[in-house]
């Protein structure tokens, strides 16, 4: 009988050491697969640090400004549930799409969509890419013309003249994209952003802190207040009175603003895109590797997004708007602290274009010459069309942000929790009732309802006609 259970023993631990073996070994183990430059010498990894870096800052966005509000429309207790859950289930995905690249041998988003569905797979995968990254970046540059020249005044001691060039959007934003994000965005490996990733990070790491600064010097309630934050009309009623009701925190809050949460939180995970191209690259690749890269970089995501949101909501309580930032210009019009935060938050968003330009670029060149070895032409011909095409998007569509936000409540969904669960469930080899391949569904039918919840609130915000009808520009600040 002993023996027997010492067998037993010993084929599990040799199955466990099997798996474990398997999540260590290397990706790329063909010397056709080594790191190498343009030119073809050999060139070392990425290190794990850098690559949390570049992983946290894929994952962080504008939405961060809009989290405050909604845990404003949710509570504290039922929005930290939330954010525990879409944060695991962000996780999980990635673990779908390592495990199927350790089965299979592929190593990016497009060729999991070949594996799975073939040609039509492919085209899936990279149009949704494509699109998802467009929209995100023509966005982002978008708010960069829109709130540069709102910084630059804040900072100034005088009222610049109308005409002064540096006050003109469109200009601010063709010589940033001209100093910053084209030469950037040229470099050929996504790792070398590693460092500039690093200064991102920081840039909201200090937006925490001073939320948090704040919240011990701001007043509750507010002063009366009557003005528009962007989308945002605040009718801040509740200033006028002393009771402690607007300024008491709400543990669970309901309301149709509350449906608005779960997509809006979820998109704040979203780096699916980059996840592959951070994994080539990494030294010694491994699926156990990038596992801990993930976990890693969404663990600090996440501590950066409760703090931000739970020092801001507390200092606001229900009177916080989508737009946290201009939040404290209602009490002080020229607050050199709140002005700082505001052009890190600029910059933070500028250089995410080129992190997140490198996927798209990818595959758009999946698309259009996959077979083709590395050319410095077909790179800078994909790198100059869609850095003009983002450009003339941010300048010349005026309502971008509601374009592309109906967009990504589709591919950024896709992207999170369809794709991943839908290729694993095709591709992998392992059974139909595995507890992975029915963790896989699980993920996928949230996912489905997590689009067509997003579409729903975003269609029903363009109907209605409301003081609030425009708080649906907050989930398109998710998307992003």
């Amino acid at each position: 009988m002993g023996t027997r259970s010492d067998a037993k023993w010993t084929a599990r631990t040799a199955s466990t050491s099997r798996e474990e073996v398997e999540e260590e070994r290397p990706l790329l183990t063909r010397a056709s697969d080594e790191h190498r430059n343009a030119d073809g010498r050999r060139c070392r990894g990425s290190s794990s640090g850098l690559a949390v870096f570049n992983l946290t800052h894929a994952i962080m966005g504008s939405g961060i400004l809009g989290l405050a509000y909604a845990m404003a429309q949710t509570g504290i207790v039922l929005f930290s549930l939330l954010l525990v859950l879409v944060a695991s289930l962000a996780a999980y995905s990635i673990h779908l799409l390592l495990k199927l690249c350790q089965q299979s041998g592929v190593n990016s988003y497009e060729d999991l969509g070949t594996l799975a569905l073939g040609r039509k797979g492919k085209i899936m995968a990279a149009g949704a890419i494509i699109l998802q990254n467009i929209g995100a970046m023509s966005s982002y540059l978008f708010i960069i013309k829109s709130e540069m020249p709102k910084v630059i005044r804040g900072f100034l001691n005088y009222e610049p003249a109308a005409n002064a060039w540096y006050m003109h959007g469109t200009y601010l934003l063709l010589l940033l994209a001209l100093l910053v994000v084209l030469p950037l965005a040229f470099l050929p490996k996504i790792g070398f952003l590693g460092y500039v990733s690093c200064v991102s990070v920081f840039f909201m790491l200090f937006f925490t802190i001073v939320v948090i600064i704040k919240k011990f010097s701001v007043p509750c309630p507010l002063p009366p207040t009557n003005v528009t934050l962007g989308y945002y009309t605040l009718y801040n009623s509740n200033a006028s009175n002393s009771s402690d009701d607007a300024c008491s925190p709400k543990l669970f809050t309901l309301s149709l603003q509350s449906a608005y949460a779960i997509p809006t939180m979820a998109f704040s995970f979203l780096c699916h895109t980059s996840v592959l191209p951070i994994y080539c690259e990494l030294q010694r690749p491994s699926t156990g590797k990038m596992q801990k890269v993930a976990n890693t970089s969404i663990s600090l995501a996440f501590i950066i997004y409760y703090l931000s949101a739970i020092f801001g909501y507390l200092t606001f309580y229900s009177s916080v708007s989508p737009e946290l930032l201009e939040m404290y210009g209602l009490l002080t019009r020229h607050d050199s602290l709140v002005m700082s935060v505001r052009l890190c938050i600029l910059m933070s968003v500028l250089l995410t274009v080129p992190l997140i330009h490198f996927p798209a670029r990818k595959a758009v060149l999946k698309l259009l010459a996959d077979e083709r070895p590395f050319s410095w032409l077909h790179h800078t011909l994909a790198t100059l069309a869609l850095i003009t095409l983002i450009l003339i998007l941010a300048i010349f569509v005026p309502n971008i942000k509601e374009v592309f936000g109906f967009v990504g409540a589709t591919t950024s969904t896709c992207l999170l929790f369809i794709f991943p669960a839908l290729f694993y469930i095709i591709a992998s080899r392992e059974p139909l009732l595995s507890p992975q391949k029915m963790g896989a569904l699980s993920l996928l039918v949230f996912g489905v309802a997590v689009c067509l919840m997003s579409i729903t609130l975003i269609i029903l915000g363009w109907a209605r006609q409301h003081p609030h009808a425009n708080t649906h520009s907050w989930l398109h600040r998710g998307l992003i």
